[in-house]
């Protein structure tokens, strides 16, 4: 609904008490009606309310992401086989190494504006609003040669096998074509969800999830495309939710509303995006690339491995669904009681959230660990297959608590203004100690429970840390 054209205040007749009543009144009433339609400031009101209407959608929204790259899996899996299914599960360690640069930018950029929507500064919003699409272009168009080009080498230094690598190949190229609408989605939703709107974003999904499925199903089951065809569902249901989300954004005439001819890079806050983004960039490419090791060390035994344990990711990803929405949750209340100068009111969120996330992903954990081998069947029906991916999950799910408090803490600190501290902690606990430790460990035994059991000692390791950290933050700096 367009917000009505605001004329200078003046007084005018009304039947109201005193006779009189300011236009400057009914301006007000209009700007709370109409233009905080889809924002949630958090700087005032019931934290625990706020904070699940926020998570909530965030939490839906990740349920339809996760159908949305599972559905790929279980396609490939049950009409072209294991090879086709390694190739496709193998390859989202590779895929968020390529992306997780931007990912971190967008979070700074989230983190940026939020504290500016929360200190009620819309010109500095507007300039960080533009030059988060800005880096949106810039990295959408890079992403799109870089990794094109380079998937082949990547596979190739992964270790990936003969008969799988091809297949590899063609799903990532094909893969990295739709960078850029899945770079500009990310920008957009970031946008939205700083200033509390959480519900669009899971409308979007839920739209894009339905047309990836149903064009899974056509290019895979009817047209025989194998890999490519889901690789080609997964970049055009991209662009779908990129292209509403940047509708909405130009529609809305809320104070986040992005005009086109303003995309530009403002200097000033351009800066504070990148110290704020690049530290998370680098954790998450860091992360990436201990990962992209650890699957070159998989990949050492076998594409029935790959497969087994690439499904078991997808599972997995469920158990990351409350993670990742109340990370979401934390960084954006974090952010904006920052911004409005409510620590307190930031501690006692922080505290709730990290409660949420911790509780609802053990039990999401214990749930896969007791229902592991008919969900592995969902995607595949060689036994080995699903032994390998049961076999992880009875390993990794009895600590999910831990992964939720590492994640958590990491969004906090990233809300408080340091996102320097959770690249330090995940670049020795997360990648240094899990790439040395399982390296060193395969070369001398060569025995996969090895495999399954890093993730879990570094989730134990970098949660102390945090735990110990996270008692002396300064919530008034």
């Amino acid at each position: 609904m367009a917000f009505p054209q605001l004329i200078m205040p003046r007084v005018f007749h009304n039947k109201s008490r005193n006779g009189l009543f300011s236009l400057h009144k009914y301006q007000l009433i209009v700007y709370d009606m109409f233009m905080k339609k889809n924002q949630m400031l958090m700087t005032s009101g019931i934290i625990w309310k706020q904070m699940l209407l926020f998570a909530f959608p965030v939490f839906l929204g990740n349920l339809f992401q996760q159908l949305y790259n599972t559905a790929d899996s279980v396609i490939v899996g049950n009409f072209l086989g294991s090879s086709s299914l390694a190739a496709v599960t193998s390859c989202g360690e590779l895929i968020f190494l390529l992306t997780s640069l931007f990912q971190g930018i967008s979070v700074g950029a989230g983190v940026v504006i939020a504290r500016y929507f929360g200190a009620k500064d819309m010109e500095k919003m507007q300039n960080a609003i533009h030059t988060l699409m800005a880096y949106g272009v810039i990295f959408g168009i890079g992403l799109t040669v870089f990794g094109y080009l380079l998937a082949p080498i990547l596979l190739g230094w992964m270790g990936t096998p003969k008969n799988v690598i091809h297949l590899s190949t063609s799903y990532l190229q094909i893969y990295f074509l739709g960078s850029l609408g899945m770079i500009l989605y990310n920008s957009c939703v970031g946008i939205m969800q700083s200033v509390g709107d959480s519900k669009h974003p899971l409308y979007f999904l839920i739209a894009s999830s339905c047309v990836n499925i149903v064009l899974d199903i056509v290019f895979v089951a009817c047209f025989h495309m194998n890999v490519e065809g889901a690789a080609l569902a997964t970049i055009l249901s991209q662009f779908l939710s990129a292209i509403l989300c940047l509708y909405l954004l130009i529609r809305t005439n809320e104070s986040h509303q992005v005009h086109l001819s303003k995309i530009r890079i403002h200097a000033d806050v351009g800066k504070e995006i990148l110290e704020m983004g690049i530290p998370t960039g680098i954790q998450n490419s860091l992360i990436s690339i201990s990962n992209v090791v650890v699957q070159s060390n998989i990949n050492t035994f076998g594409s029935l491995a790959m497969a087994g344990i690439g499904t078991y990711t997808k599972i997995e990803g469920f158990a990351f669904l409350p993670i990742t929405s109340f990370m979401m949750a934390l960084t954006t209340f974090v952010s904006q009681n920052r911004g409005a100068r409510e620590f307190d009111r930031a501690r006692k969120g922080a505290r709730f959230g990290l409660t949420c996330s911790v509780s609802l992903a053990e039990i999401i954990g214990l749930l896969i660990a007791l229902f592991a081998a008919p969900l592995m069947r969902l995607f595949a029906n060689d036994p080995q297959v699903i032994q390998y991916g049961v076999e992880r999950a009875h390993y990794a799910t009895i600590l999910f608590f831990l992964l939720a408090y590492s994640h958590g803490v990491s969004a906090v600190l990233r809300g408080v203004g340091k996102s320097i501290i959770p690249m330090v902690v995940m670049l020795v606990c997360w990648c240094f100690v899990r790439v040395t430790l399982l390296t060193a460990l395969n070369m001398m035994f060569h025995n996969i429970v090895f495999v399954y059991m890093i993730y879990p000692f570094t989730w134990s390791l970098s949660s102390v840390v945090f735990f110990l950290y996270y008692r002396k933050i300064n919530w008034q700096e």
